[in-house]
């Protein structure tokens, strides 16, 4: 641990994302409050808890989003928060209330803190790729939301939760004069993600052939999104949303090999074999985080 660097809390440390944010955390020596739900993810949470034994300057705390009290525990000495609440279920409407009421809940504890200086919020692609008219768009960026209507239409219950809690944050922190960085992410890949990420995995990916064929289907590896993550935490000038995802999985040989990753949540036929059909336009834009990386450097 290096004594001169800032404490940083993660909420909820044993979301996928959450627990390698504090893995590259500590590796980078920051001490690091990891705060984590019970939310029915018991091998990361024992991870953690095991890890809290051994690493100096790391502090497992219980979080409840919907306790104020405990949110202020773990935020207690923190001069910043990577905001990474997640669910290991499926998404139903039902968990579209309880995120958005958990994001309200975390972004006024922090501004009820005297430490916190900066929030780094994780958001998703598919807040931001959801509408009826979006062919008609050449550009797909950080100005774009999803509309909320057309997602309940659709049962959309993902993105719904992601476009309206990061909306909720955005409007918390602008009022309480907030410093706030939202990662927009695409469809996370890495380490042993469809046994542990599961839930949120199938959730992203319904609606799948839409986007795929809109041209708005990213993916991006873990480890890139928590470097993306970190560096926005430590670049004073960062603010605003930042997309980020390594590739657009736009042609059938992506599509195989993303389903051969994903496996058994995603299935083909044993003999199925590539086409090669023709790749769809790309929509996506990613200029913001191309200048983070190269200012950051």
């Amino acid at each position: 641990m290096d004594h001169t660097k800032p404490i940083l809390c993660v909420i909820d440390a044993s979301s996928y994302v959450g627990f390698w944010v504090t893995k590259e955390l500590l590796n980078k020596g920051y001490p690091v409050h990891a705060a984590i739900q019970n939310t029915g993810k018991p091998e990361i949470e024992k991870t953690i808890r095991e890890m809290g034994k051994v690493e100096n300057g790391l502090v497992v705390l219980p979080v409840d989003i919907m306790d104020y009290q405990s949110i202020l525990v773990a935020l207690k000495g923190c001069s910043g928060l990577f905001c990474c609440m997640d669910t290991p279920h499926v998404f139903d409407e039902k968990m579209v209330d309880l995120e958005v009421r958990g994001t309200i809940n975390v972004v006024e504890a922090c501004a009820q803190t005297d430490t916190v200086e900066k929030i780094v919020f994780t958001s998703s692609l598919t807040a931001a790729v959801w509408r009826e008219n979006i062919l008609s768009e050449k550009d797909v960026d950080e100005r774009c939301w999803s509309d909320k209507e057309f997602c309940r239409k659709m049962k959309l219950w993902y993105p719904l939760a992601k476009t309206l809690s990061e909306q909720a944050a955005w409007a918390l922190a602008v009022d309480r004069k907030l410093k706030m960085v939202s990662i927009n992410a695409g469809l996370v890949l890495g380490p042993a993600v469809a046994e542990e990420n599961s839930g949120s995995t199938i959730s992203y990916l319904k609606g799948a052939a839409q986007m795929y064929e809109n041209g708005v289907l990213a993916v991006v590896d873990v480890k890139f999104l928590v470097d993306v993550h970190i560096r926005a935490m430590e670049d004073s000038s960062t603010g605003g949303r930042y997309f980020c995802f390594d590739q657009i999985v736009n042609s059938e040989e992506e599509t195989v090999k993303l389903a051969n990753i994903l496996r058994p949540l995603i299935s083909l036929p044993q003999s199925y074999e590539v086409q090669g059909r023709e790749a769809f336009a790309e929509r996506l834009r990613t200029r913001r985080l191309h200048k983070l990386i190269e200012t950051t450097a």
